[in-house]
């Protein structure tokens, strides 16, 4: 499901010619209020109700940034965050990403630690936004500290999908985030799947697991490549192991 998601972005990221195109993923537990969020935003209304799914879920949305045309695209989890993880393709190529709480479930915050920790393995540099939803239900609880965000210098808003309390300013925001990091990304990966895209033609690749690629240069000569996590600067990159 996920992969045949990012097969329809890319196609999305052809058509779009000189539109600026990003993807913004949803994280946190289930039944937070991710989904409510999105269509709170993209459809301007909110229907009090569970529905369970469990394939990917893709919201497709146009905004004007700095007067430029950008097509954003929504990743909303559907249901796959009941396993606690998710596929490496979900995080592919991702610019940014809301990750959301409920404030009537403890667990929910305590939960945002693995979250987090799955997103910078896969997407290390990406702006990622911590979300309190459900306000509207006490909102006293916009006076209480939460110290996660702050932690790691993350943005944190207090929001409502039932009352829209926040909710257009954080999607607006979200997607500023997403384009800034996209024009601007000094990301080592990034860079790196950049340029094998660009020569993905002439240089075909064979993936040999989750860890190592090989890719086939000109005159029968290969290169691997092998994953590398570098958890002292929270970064993983790419190694090049014979030239």
């Amino acid at each position: 499901m996920a992969d045949a998601a990012a097969e329809e972005q890319a196609q999305g990221e052809a058509a779009a010619g000189a539109e600026e195109t990003v993807k913004i993923i949803c994280l946190g537990d289930s039944a937070v209020g991710k989904s409510k969020l999105l269509e709170r935003f993209l459809l301007d209304g909110f229907r009090p109700q569970q529905l369970s799914t469990f394939a990917l879920t893709l919201y497709k949305h146009r905004a004007r940034v700095g007067g430029q045309a950008v097509l954003v695209d929504f990743w909303d989890t559907a249901g796959q965050e009941r396993f606690q993880s998710m596929h490496a393709s979900y995080y592919h190529k991702a610019h940014a990403c809301i990750m959301v709480f409920d404030v009537q479930r403890k667990v929910t915050y305590k939960n945002l630690n693995s979250w987090y920790k799955e997103l910078r393995e896969f997407r290390p540099e990406i702006p990622c936004i911590v979300v309190a939803n459900k306000i509207d239900a006490d909102m006293k609880v916009t006076q209480k500290s939460f110290n996660f965000a702050r932690k790691f210098s993350l943005p944190f808003y207090f929001v409502s999908a039932a009352d829209g309390t926040n909710v257009v300013k954080l999607f607006n925001d979200a997607i500023k985030l997403a384009v800034a990091y996209k024009q601007n990304s000094g990301d080592f990966m990034d860079e790196v799947m950049r340029e094998l895209e660009v020569r993905k033609a002439l240089l075909p690749a064979l993936l040999l697991s989750d860890e190592e690629l090989c890719t086939f240069l000109p005159q029968g000569k290969q290169s691997l490549w092998r994953r590398v996590n570098l958890y002292r600067h929270g970064k993983i990159c790419l190694m090049l192991v014979t030239p």
